[in-house]
């Protein structure tokens, strides 16, 4: 299988913003964020290993469909964010650009989704013009995002998770943060925040794939599987 490619025609970039630098081995108090960039030419994440694709086949619970690269890595390395192609491989057409697989998010974002969250984000909506145009941003960045790796008319202008005006998925919300970094989602950014710090956690049984790990004790240690129910 040939590698998975972020970057079509050279206009999908990508590059790793760090928040902050990782603090001495006392645990991460910022989190790193692969972001998608637009206009940057200079750097690109197509790096998707056979390593990587067993991993999210790990993290789903099934093989994951049209990968077009890794949009977010948790800071013990492992793929968060899945840059998805617009159009899966058997054709059928796919609006999440950015999915969520860290499981231990993915279990975040459906506890909060219980909680009411998502009634709560969408009541605002309908008051704080403020927040709504920002959150109309977003789904105009997310737009532009997607159409970078390829055009498909049967989700022209529809992006993801309840955009522009309503908020009915937090996985896609959070995983629109995770990968375009602080600012651009405001809603993402507030549900990230609120399910605190998630990487700290196991989420899968094998070693780090990062040496030196940059968290000291690493969180990735041998233990039962406690992988999150795959989301349909």
């Amino acid at each position: 299988m040939s590698r998975p490619d972020c970057c079509r025609d050279g206009v999908l970039t990508a590059r790793l913003s760090r928040l902050s630098a990782v603090p001495e081995p006392t645990g991460l108090d910022k989190l790193d964020r692969r972001s998608v960039s637009l206009d940057d030419p200079v750097s690109r994440d197509d790096s998707v290993s056979p390593g990587d694709l067993e991993l999210l086949r790990r993290q789903l619970q099934r093989p994951a469909r049209g990968v077009a690269g890794i949009a977010w890595r948790c800071p013990c390395g492992k793929p968060g964010v899945v840059a998805t192609e617009p159009r899966l491989p058997d054709g059928s057409p796919f609006p999440t650009t950015y999915y969520l697989t860290c499981p231990q998010a993915t279990a975040g974002c459906s506890t909060l989704e219980s909680r009411g969250v998502m009634a709560e984000m969408t009541a605002r909506l309908a008051v704080d013009a403020e927040l709504a145009t920002a959150y109309r941003r977003a789904h105009e960045s997310y737009l532009r995002d997607r159409d970078k790796l390829g055009t498909v008319p049967e989700i022209a202008g529809v992006s993801a998770g309840g955009m522009p005006d309503r908020v009915k998925c937090l996985h896609v919300l959070v995983g629109h943060a995770l990968a375009a970094g602080p600012g651009v989602n405001p809603l993402g950014d507030e549900a990230l925040t609120a399910l605190g710090k998630f990487w700290q956690h196991p989420c899968l049984t094998d070693s780090c794939p990062v040496d030196p790990c940059p968290v000291d004790p690493c969180p990735v240690d041998p233990g039962p599987d406690e992988l999150a129910a795959d989301r349909t």
